[in-house]
This record gives structure tokens, sequence and C-alpha cells, in this order.
């Protein structure tokens, strides 16, 4: 086991976002955690990465109590978080980006690396010096990508990568998670997207209302009855 949440409670001053999430996340996986707007799936995610504090409960990184760490820990540990929205830097270039998600590193490989981002996302190759504020949705979401894997992850955490996108984006973003979980890196997928993401899920778990409520493989809760009326419609 990489990751494992054991009854994590987060609360945002009176509202209680998360209300003992305990989810787990086995090495070489991709974990899909699905619900609608407002269900605590983002505030999963900063909670794992330190953004935001749990008021109770554990988190466990291959064996070690991380709950509270601060942020550059968690990266410095390889759990890497690719923010909803992207957030890339967008008076920078595309390069300068991704070098940016090398900053904790000293290592030599840097370079072979961005090499590497640029095999994985040919367009990033392309638009190197273009500056990323005037990138499409598809390559800034690309870029974010890239440049979190620039940090070298053990895990990566994806907060709604389809988000806004196009259809045919969106398909070759789903694509490219299941290669980077083929590279050896563990993923943790947060999705509106129920369909897409748990098509590419090893397992799943649904949050409603900040609270764990099913949880199987993808193609269980693919073809779950309650799943599918609540999010997967008539696809």
């Amino acid at each position: 086991m990489m990751l494992e949440l054991q009854d994590l409670h987060v609360s945002y001053g009176g509202i209680r976002a998360l209300k003992g999430v305990s989810i787990q996340v086995n090495e070489g996986e991709i974990v899909s955690l699905i619900g609608a707007n407002g269900a605590g799936k983002s505030t999963t995610l900063r909670a794992i990465s330190g953004l935001e504090r749990a008021q109770s409960g554990k988190i466990l990184f291959n064996g070690e109590d991380i709950t509270g760490k601060p942020s550059k820990y968690m990266v410095q540990k390889g759990l890497i978080l690719v923010p909803e929205g992207r957030l890339i830097f967008p008076d920078m270039t595309v390069l300068e980006n991704l070098k940016i998600g090398a900053y904790l590193r000293s290592d030599r490989d840097v370079e072979a690396d961005i090499q590497r981002m640029y095999a994985l996302f040919p367009r990033l190759k392309e638009r190197a010096w273009q500056m990323a504020g005037t990138l499409s949705g598809g390559e800034q979401q690309m870029l974010a990508v890239g440049r979190a894997l620039m940090s070298k992850p053990k895990l990566l955490m994806m907060d709604e990568p389809s988000l806004g996108l196009a259809p045919l984006v969106v398909k070759d973003i789903f694509s490219i998670i299941r290669t980077i979980r083929d590279s050896g890196v563990t993923v943790l997928l947060i999705e509106q997207n129920a369909n897409a993401a748990l098509k590419i899920a090893d397992r799943g778990y649904v949050l409603e209302t900040g609270r764990i409520t099913l949880e199987g493989s993808g193609r269980e809760l693919l073809s779950d009855p309650a799943v599918r009326s609540a999010y997967l419609g008539k696809s």
C-alpha cells in the first residue's frame, strides 16, 4: 500500500468538508475518486498535499504518518498534485514552467527529463518558447501534467484534469494518464467525468457529502446501478 487515509476529517470554519474518509491507493494503481460538486474531492487532495490541515485522522504514505506535514515535505517525498484549473505560470514559457517542476531536484537528469516530457507531449516541444498563457486549454493541461512529472512523483494526484476540455482532448488526457501509470507512477484521480475516470481505474471510490459511500473496481462501479443513475447518465 502506498497511500492510506484513515478516518480523515477536515473542516472549514463550521462546515465539515470530510467526515471520516478512509481510502487506500496501492503502488502501480490508478484509483479514481468520483462525486458531485461539493462532495469533498478537492479537499481530499488538498489535505493529502498539506494544503489543508486535517482536524483528525491519519494520512500514511509508504507507511509513514505524514499528517500535518508541510507541502514542501510532501513534494520531497514524491507526492505531487496537478491542481484543478492547471495553475501554470502564464507569463513564463513552456520550458520555464517545466523547469520550475524540478525546483527541488539536485540531480543531473533534469535536461533528460525535459526531453522525456517533450516525447510524451510533442505539442509542448513545438511551443517550448511560447508563453504558457497563450496555449490552448488542452495544451495547458499537458503542461501542468508535464511540470508535475518533472518533480519525479511516486504518486501523482490529479484534480479534474478533463475540466473544460473538448472531448477529443479529454480522450488524449486519459490516454496519457494510462501511459503515466505504465511508466511506474501511481495515480490518484479526482474527476467529475465518472465514465472516463472509471474506465481507466483499477479501483474507485464514490464520495458523497464528505463520506465514502461506495468502493470497488472500476468495472464494478461502472456497472453499479446507483453509480450509473447518479453519475453516468445514459452513457
